[in-house]
């Protein structure tokens, strides 16, 4: 009898995917995996456990396939670092009960949800047999979901007050979208006559569902945390971090580094403003003139293609010149955002077999007119070179590397690093010689720097430096963050209101697309360095968007070697 070989990294990690979508099908659909478009995850406390026991199980069997023969190769070894990284860190956020206390505007279970429909293929009456019984799932995973919060209110594990108020008015939003009927409702409409009957009745119970949740949330759940604190302090935010951002930041190093970019960015944008508006007392002064008086586009669907159009532009102009991308990574769509989002635009992947483009998605608000300089950089952030480029090429050499890096190993701060290089390198390659779309850049870069000090500022009460045009002195609160993001900031009110709720939602992402931007030029910087007059750009950008997810820890060493 031949002796079972026990497996190498790749494989245990392919095999943790394989076992992640069996109890997360929302983690299927993302994949493309047809057979999960039927059911949702079980976000009961017991739901939760099953997901941490998956991963001590599996960082057991990481131990045993590194000791194989072969399981120090460079390709094994990269896998393995970034598994044992991403799922100690899962594993301290569990152990830390975290997911009792998951309430904010973004990224919490009804959110997800509600947003895996969007990506649920549509296209047959199978699918849309799929997507009923998927309907009939709602109310048992939020149940799930509400079964967790209660918990974490016997055990006086609070989510903070401001984000829990916001997700009772989006919950408030998907209950009613104006039309006396529900966001689910609304979706299942454009279902098939033959199924119907069944999709309306579905749909209702989600919906009901929904409102009980609702009532749950404002009726139950906001009273009993009322004077809990807004914010997370040290030990909780810097667990975070290592979640998000995939490394132990020396966070008061980071918190320096933020203003020190909003000092340089300051005196550029004052630069750039004074070709817009002469004598602007500051930049954002002439971003507001360009919001009267600048180019704009009108109307949500010409945005929407006006969005697209840009992604195709850019893919005709940088590829082959400044990439190498094949026929399928090509292909990324425009979308609106389904009403009742956060503020910010976001991207989905491809599915595995790229029968789902990457998608960007932009929130309109209510609005009908969109600035121009508010939305060229954002959307080579969010869709080509961004986003798109980087996780749509990590799903096309996936075979090449593991399931497990090109999809669910995802690094925040890895992703966000590149997709805030990807707007500086478009500068860097003379994209951006207008001046109301570069001031715009330099508007979205600030954004960032000023994430960086309000996220840890606020979260660890720390003390605004004596050299700050703004309240030199006094320590950060959420309520002098929202001012101080405000005033350097072009967005409107709400845009911000919802920034800062989401900061206070999820702790410490915000921080990883300045941080991560950094790694990814130091990288870039040492492969310059070591090959010298011989670096070619090209060949470096697809290498590095061919290696796969990474943490903070690992780029910088990764992307010099490159």
């Amino acid at each position: 009898m031949s002796e079972t070989k026990s497996p190498l990294p790749r494989e245990v990690a392919d095999a943790y995917v394989d076992d992640l979508i069996a109890l997360d099908p929302v983690t299927g659909t993302y994949l493309g995996v047809a057979e999960s478009s039927s059911r949702l995850p079980d976000f009961s406390p017991a739901g939760q456990e099953a997901l941490a026991e998956l991963a001590r199980t599996t960082l057991a069997r990481l131990d045993e396939a590194e000791r194989r023969p072969g399981g120090d190769s460079d390709v094994e070894r990269r896998c393995a670092r970034l598994l044992r990284e991403r799922l100690t860190a899962e594993l301290a956020v569990h152990e830390a009960q975290e997911g009792l206390r998951s309430v904010g505007n973004m990224g919490t279970v009804a959110h997800s949800v509600r947003e895996v429909f969007t990506l649920t293929p549509t296209q047959t009456d199978e699918d849309w047999a799929r997507i009923a019984e998927r309907l009939r799932a709602v109310p048992g995973a939020l149940a799930g979901y509400r079964e967790s919060l209660a918990l974490g209110l016997e055990r006086e594990l609070y989510a903070a007050p401001r984000p829990t108020a916001t997700f009772v008015e989006q919950l408030g939003e998907w209950a009613d979208t104006g039309e006396g009927r529900g966001w689910f409702e609304d979706f299942a409409a454009d279902g098939p006559d033959a199924l119907r009957t069944e999709l309306d009745e579905a749909a209702r119970g989600a919906s009901a569902a929904v409102v009980e949740l609702r009532d749950w949330m404002r009726d139950v759940y906001a009273p009993a945390i009322e004077g809990a604190p807004d914010t997370v302090g040290r030990e909780r935010y810097a667990r975070w971090s290592r979640y998000y951002n995939g490394t132990d930041l020396d966070l008061d190093e980071a918190y320096a580094y933020g203003w020190a970019e909003y000092h340089r960015l300051l005196a550029e944008m004052k630069q750039e403003a004074e070709k817009i508006l002469p004598g602007a007392d500051t930049p954002w002064v002439a971003l507001a003139h360009l919001d009267e008086h600048g180019r704009h586009i009108e109307g949500v669907d010409e945005v929407r293609d006006w969005l697209q159009g840009l992604m195709d532009q850019a893919i005709e102009q940088l590829d082959g010149t400044h990439f190498e991308l094949a026929e399928r990574v090509r292909r990324v769509e425009s979308r609106i955002a389904p009403p009742g989002s956060a503020a910010a635009p976001y991207y989905t992947s491809p599915s595995e077999d790229f029968s789902r483009p990457g998608r960007t998605w932009l929130p309109t608000m209510g609005q009908t007119r969109f600035p121009v300089y508010d939305l060229v950089s954002t959307w080579y952030h969010e869709g080509v070179p961004g986003h798109h480029l980087q996780l749509a090429q990590w799903t096309h050499v996936a075979e090449s590397l593991s399931r497990y890096q090109a999809s669910v190993g995802m690094v925040s701060a890895n992703a966000e690093g590149w997709a805030l290089y990807a707007e500086r390198l478009m500068d860097e390659l003379g994209f951006l010689t207008d001046a109301e779309q570069r001031l715009g850049y330099l508007d979205a870069q600030m954004m960032r720097a000023a994430r960086v000090i309000v996220d840890i500022g606020m979260h660890l009460e720390l003390e605004i430096p004596a050299d700050s045009p703004f309240h030199p002195g006094e320590r950060w609160t959420p309520k002098l963050a929202q001012e101080f993001f405000g005033a350097h900031s072009s967005r409107p009110a709400d845009f911000v209101e919802s920034e800062l709720t989401r900061y206070l939602t999820i702790p410490g992402q915000a921080i990883g697309y300045k941080l991560g931007e950094r790694a990814w030029l130091l990288g870039r910087e040492k492969a310059r360095e070591r090959h010298g007059d011989a670096f070619d750009p090209k060949a470096w950008h697809m290498a590095a968007l061919s290696q796969g997810s990474l943490g903070l820890d690992d780029l910088v060493d990764e992307l010099s070697r490159l």
